[in-house]
């Protein structure tokens, strides 16, 4: 089985280069940025404006070689990818949780973005808290880690340096 998807936009952010980059978009080096939303799809933005927040999934286009134990950001143990938001995966896909400020014709204005400029943008979602709300979370290895994702930052651990 091939999977196949199409960019239904382009990721536009302040951040150019992967070493020091916000690594989640609550970190407080987080930026204002815009989805250009190609003309196919701009009319699947209707109704969105009616939302604060969206999911973006998208391309990690200069992730490198996937990794199945790797070292985070924000601990110095290795750990499985799967239980990291590392962007060295078997599927470079990205996820993140930004804020809507608004829309006008096919460009999306967000805040809280940590993404790289000119990403491709393979979906977005609306956040709809009585669908995501759950109790008795747990967040594993990063229960006391927390605190450093917003200041900490990207570093050229996760860049090819072959």
């Amino acid at each position: 089985m091939k999977v196949k998807y199409t960019p239904i936009g382009v990721i536009h952010s302040p951040f150019t280069e992967l070493s020091g980059m916000p690594i989640q978009p609550t970190s407080k080096s987080s930026a204002r940025g815009y989805l250009e939303i190609y003309p196919e799809f701009a009319k699947g933005l209707k109704d969105l404006d009616g939302f604060s927040h969206i999911y973006l999934i998208y391309h990690l286009h200069k992730a490198r070689q996937a990794k199945l134990t790797i070292t985070p950001f924000l601990d110095t143990k290795p750990h499985g990818v799967f239980a990291t938001r590392a962007p060295n995966r078997p599927n470079p896909i990205g996820l993140s949780l930004v804020k809507l400020e608004r829309i006008s014709g096919n460009k999306v204005y967000v805040a809280q973005l940590d993404i790289l400029n000119k990403t491709p943008l393979l979906d977005l979602k609306p956040y709809i808290p009585a669908f995501e709300n759950r109790e008795n979370i747990r967040t594993g290895w990063l229960e006391k880690k927390s605190e450093k994702v917003r200041k900490t930052k990207s570093d050229r651990r996760f860049l090819d340096e072959s």
